[in-house]
């Protein structure tokens, strides 16, 4: 007889009860001159969309510089805090309105820094999602550089009007490339 999982076993699917926040899609409002859309879809093994995922980004201002504001989970209107907070929809779907990264460093590839809870894994996956504009900056990106290049279409976003797709697939055929972050 096998019993299901218990929350010590798994992140989700109970998450999604208390960690959304009201404006955690919303990074910068409505009407934002450098306002884009960051979104994608969450895909399972079998290809099959994800329901219930939830995703964060934490990312650079448009100037590249890494946010100190206190206050994250309280939107003003005003402070940029480079963080956001996503469930996927219905349909795997997740959406953020935001700004474009900036490089951190001048010639460096900028990127969002993207985090997955799903149900069904036992700890959280952390990948980024590098912006397609700059061939320059991605060859020689140390990270994008060490992965094996087959692999290394996983970590790019797709430019589109108004911003970009950023699909992600937890396993199988196009599984993104996820980082360890040695907090295990």
């Amino acid at each position: 007889m096998t019993h299901p999982p218990t929350p010590g076993q798994t992140v989700g699917p109970f998450f999604h009860y208390a960690l959304p926040f009201d404006g955690g899609a919303e990074l910068v409002p409505s009407g934002h001159p450098d306002r884009i859309r960051l979104h994608g879809t969450v895909f399972d093994g079998a290809g099959d969309p994800v329901p219930d995922a939830l995703i964060e980004i934490w990312q650079t201002d448009g100037a590249g510089h890494v946010s100190q504001e206190p206050g994250s989970l309280r939107r003003d209107g005003f402070t940029f805090t480079g963080f956001g907070r996503v469930q996927t929809d219905r349909t795997g779907h997740y959406s953020f309105a935001t700004v474009a990264p900036g490089p951190i460093v001048s010639e460096a590839a900028p990127f969002f820094a993207i985090c997955v809870f799903a149900r069904g894994l036992l700890d959280r996956l952390f990948t980024r999602a590098y912006l397609p504009d700059s061939a320059r900056a991605l060859a020689a990106d140390v990270l994008l550089t060490s992965v094996p290049e087959d692999r290394r279409s996983t970590l790019i976003s797709i430019a589109e009007d108004g911003g970009y797709r950023f699909d992600i697939r937890l396993q199988g055929d196009g599984e993104t490339v996820f980082l360890d972050h040695g907090g295990r």
